[in-house]
Order: structure tokens, then sequence, then C-alpha cells
């Protein structure tokens, strides 16, 4: 069973955890961890959820996304996560979030890379990823417009595509094309 740890509303551990599913009260949080991945043609690296997940089965998501176990940090969890969903390994240990989105009962952290994998050479994990492909800026929103993307703000989905491009973020980091 998956266990969650809870933080306080200024992100301090409480050292309490709950289970997947439990809700959470107010004043609760947990962190999940979101990886966006841009290639050198401006597009991102976006997946079909499988139609079996509980939550968004068969849509279109961010190159990688996922909560935070407990006992990790943020970016051990954004770690474990992109080698699990989509067979990538890279040490997320002195990465920082590029933002974080704090929502009723979540910090979401968002961490952005900009690389080119060969998508045809990734290892999908079966039971999340269906499919990975490539797209630019229009083409997901169009895909968040007809419902076939999880409907993100299209604001946020800009700010990713600017933040994967501007040279001047710390937060970004950049590969060589060897993976």
């Amino acid at each position: 069973m998956e266990m969650f740890d809870i933080y306080d509303r200024y992100r301090k551990p409480t050292g309490r955890t709950k289970p997947r599913g439990e809700k959470f009260l107010p004043g609760e949080y947990r962190i999940v961890i979101r990886v966006a991945i841009f290639n050198e043609n401006g597009q991102m690296l976006i997946q079909r959820r499988t139609d079996t997940k509980h939550d968004w089965a068969g849509m279109w998501d961010i190159s990688v996304g996922g909560s935070v176990q407990s006992g990790e940090n943020s970016q051990q969890g954004a770690q474990r996560e992109l080698s699990e969903e989509i067979g990538i390994d890279i040490d997320f240990s002195k990465l920082t979030p590029a933002l974080t989105i704090t929502t009723e009962d979540v910090f979401d952290d968002i961490y952005i890379l900009r690389l080119s994998p060969d998508i045809t050479k990734l290892k999908l994990q079966e039971t999340e990823v269906a499919k990975v492909k490539w797209a630019a800026y229009d083409d997901i929103t169009g895909m968040i417009r007809s419902g076939l993307f999880i409907p993100y703000y299209e604001s946020s989905i800009k700010l990713l595509f600017d933040i994967g491009f501007n040279n001047r973020h710390k937060s970004v980091i950049r590969f060589p094309d060897e993976i």
C-alpha cells in the first residue's frame, strides 16, 4: 500500500503518514512531482496514461508525474518516477523544482529537463504509460480543448514552455543527447 508523508502548510513534515485514497484534512499536504521534458525543437514529451489508471485514464499528460512516497523527498520521488515511468535515469539530488504549485492538499513540484531521448528506446511502465510522443504547445492546448489531455490551465502549459526555453533559469537541467 502506498503511504504519503503529511506536511503542514509551511511544508514541514508532521511525522504522520496516510495511505493512498485517504482524505487529507484541512492543513495537511503531500508532495506530488511532475517532470516536463523538452527537446531542441521546442516540443514537450507527453505521455498517454493507460486505460486502467484510476485517475485520468487514457488521457494525455506531461512527461512524468506521480506522488512522493513516504520517506522520500521531492528529488528522490522525481528520480524514481522518471525511471519507473519512462526508463530515464538521472540524478536529481542537486536539482530544485522550477516551480511549485500549492493546491488544497498538495505541493506540486515541477522539474523541467532539456534533453532529447529517442522515444522509441524508452522503457515505458506498461501499467501506467500507454505511449509517449513529442508535442508542440499548440498541439497540447488543442488536446486540452478537445478533452484528450488532462485539463490543465493553458497558461500553466505556456509557463512550462517559457521556463523550458529560458536559458537564464537555473533550475532547468540540460543534458547531452546521450540518453
